[in-house]
């Protein structure tokens, strides 16, 4: 399976990283972590721009992390234009830092710096797989 099956829009169908996909089927979010050197990347890199020799290995992002910063767009990008508004969200989850959509469940005046929130997979109604952050 290619990486057309993610998100609401997918401009590539095949990806060195579409195991993301097969993790995003068994309910899990996942990045990878370069073998030699331990930096972590999310969204997920099948190669290391510091180490030359780019062996990475998957991990889960698993837990709660912390609400960093957050932003309310009111004009989308290609194939998210009927989504607004919507807010997107950048979150520490143990020195990993996801990007993603805030769950329209919490109203933007809840969102609070610092709060916990947990990563959930979701299946969008076109049955295209993405994530969102949820209040932990």
């Amino acid at each position: 399976m290619g990486f057309e099956k993610f998100g609401r829009v997918s401009f590539a169908s095949q990806t060195k990283v579409a195991d993301f996909i097969e993790y995003l089927e068994k309910g899990e979010l996942a990045a990878t972590k370069c073998l030699e050197c331990g930096r972590v990347f999310f969204p997920p890199r099948a190669d290391c721009p510091w180490c030359p020799d780019s062996k990475v290995e998957w991990i889960k992002i698993e837990g709660t992390g912390k609400l960093i910063s957050f932003t309310k767009v009111h004009y989308g990008p290609t194939g998210f234009e009927d989504d607004t508004p919507y807010t997107l969200a950048l979150a520490d989850f143990d020195g990993v830092k996801v990007f993603g959509r805030i769950s329209k469940e919490l109203a933007e005046e809840d969102a609070k710096v610092g709060m916990d929130l947990k990563a959930v997979t979701v299946t969008l109604p076109s049955g295209q797989l993405s994530y969102e952050l949820v209040p932990a």
